[in-house]
């Protein structure tokens, strides 16, 4: 059977992110995207969470996507200032979602 796009760029984020403590990939079956295909989420406890989508499945998709959850990680609500955003990620946002609440 032949790979997906989905399951190439997985394996490509996988690799650019090897060795990274601050990113943990973890494959997922979907995320509802389909008009946007090889879709990405960049989510971490506390801080706005986002969807990324429609990326080919490239060395240099996998890298932007690393090197903007590295940002991600380092900022202290997940917001990247957009001066920040590597090129390959630029036009690939499709949604951001706040932080869950807190278990009060």
């Amino acid at each position: 059977m032949a790979q997906t796009d989905g399951e190439a760029l997985a394996d490509l984020v996988e690799a650019a992110a090897t060795g990274l403590s601050d990113v943990k990939t973890r494959r997922v079956s979907c995320l509802m995207g389909c008009k946007n295909a090889c879709n990405v989420a960049v989510q971490a406890a506390g801080k706005l969470n986002y969807t990324l989508g429609a990326f080919e499945p490239t060395a240099e998709a996998a890298g932007g996507i690393v090197a903007y959850a590295l940002s991600h990680a380092g900022s202290q609500t997940g917001q990247v200032p957009y001066r920040e955003w590597p090129q390959a990620v630029k036009g690939h946002f499709v949604t951001r979602h706040p932080p869950l609440p807190k278990d009060e």
